[in-house]
């Protein structure tokens, strides 16, 4: 009998990635939240084998419809809102979006009685100030959080922590690093330069990158190695636990610029925009990933550069 998985933010970047994979395994049957306005083009493709169901999570009764539904034996809780500079702007909607949306669900899953494994999606940006001596950033690090995004992702961690220890849900949170690939949005950092470049390429605008902050370093791993990680997570990890995810290897963006212009076929110039800089930035973000590889056996298999290149060839098919 097929095991029925539910995915929240089914039509994200990384629903998205995490439905390929799935479709891949033998005796899985996906079921996927959307809000009614979110955008499906990611899924579009395979909108004949998932189950779609519109559902926002800011709203108790319609969750709680959907799990008596459902009735999944997996839940990957990937809904959010996820860009750290919009959480500046929209700190409400972020808070609210990330921890009452949590809060709805793990309700919903307790008045439904059932009782899943669930994989709680977390961040890196949890860490926030990491001190030199730090790194690589192990899960007991303690948070310091520095963008309205990342205390968000601090309360969803505990409270998933809270509810496992108050009702013996089994919760397995996630830490993942830096994740890109194809399909990424275009105001997060390795897409918005490649969609850059592109758009430079086929003349659409001047051959000028605009960036932000280059000095800043990030763990970056594919988006297609993160998603089969999600699903070890539950496979393997254990309920109330904390893992990293990550790649165990830094890339300052300027080398990531570096590397995306080096496949560019134009000359690009490279010009400095005060409105990319954050009030606050995390300097470094480096993993510790030993956790979870000896839990899982999980490694990252896709090189960095294939990732850049893969982002490029998305956008050129794209513009």
């Amino acid at each position: 009998m097929s095991e029925r998985v539910l995915i929240t933010g089914i039509t994200g970047f990384v629903g998205s990635h995490l439905v390929d994979y799935l479709l891949t395994l033998d005796d899985v049957e996906v079921y996927g939240m959307r809000r009614w306005r979110s955008r499906t083009e990611h899924i579009d493709h395979l909108s004949d084998r998932v189950n779609i169901i519109e559902c926002d999570l800011r709203d108790q009764s319609s969750v709680s419809k959907v799990l008596l539904e459902i009735r999944p034996q997996k839940i990957f809780h990937l809904a959010a809102q996820s860009f750290v500079p919009t959480s500046w702007s929209a700190p409400e909607e972020s808070l609210h979006t990330n921890i009452i949306g949590t809060l709805h669900l793990l309700e919903g899953i307790r008045q439904a009685e059932i009782d899943p494994l669930i994989q709680i999606a977390g961040s890196s940006e949890e860490y926030g100030l990491v001190l030199p001596d730090e790194v690589p950033i192990r899960e007991t690090n303690p948070l310091r959080p520095l963008s309205p995004y990342a205390v968000s992702k601090v309360g969803t961690d505990l409270l998933a922590y809270q509810y496992h220890q108050s009702y013996g849900m089994k919760l397995v949170r996630t830490r993942a690093f830096n994740h890109t690939g194809p399909r990424r949005g275009d105001v997060f950092v390795c897409s918005n330069f490649a969609k850059q470049i592109v758009a430079a390429e086929k003349k659409q605008r001047e051959p000028v990158i605009h960036v932000g902050n280059l000095e800043a370093k990030r763990d970056f791993t594919d988006v297609r190695d993160i998603v089969k990680a999600y699903w070890l997570s539950l496979v393997h990890g254990e309920p109330g636990e904390v893992y990293n995810i990550a790649s165990g290897t830094t890339w300052t963006i300027q080398q990531v610029l570096d590397m995306l212009i080096a496949r560019a076929n134009i000359e690009i110039a490279v010009k400095e925009d005060p409105a990319r800089m954050r009030p606050s930035d995390v300097q470094i973000l480096l993993g510790d990933v030993s956790k979870f590889q000896n839990a899982t056996g999980w490694k990252p298999e896709i090189p960095f550069e294939q990732t850049l290149q893969d982002i490029l060839d998305y956008w050129r098919e794209r513009l």
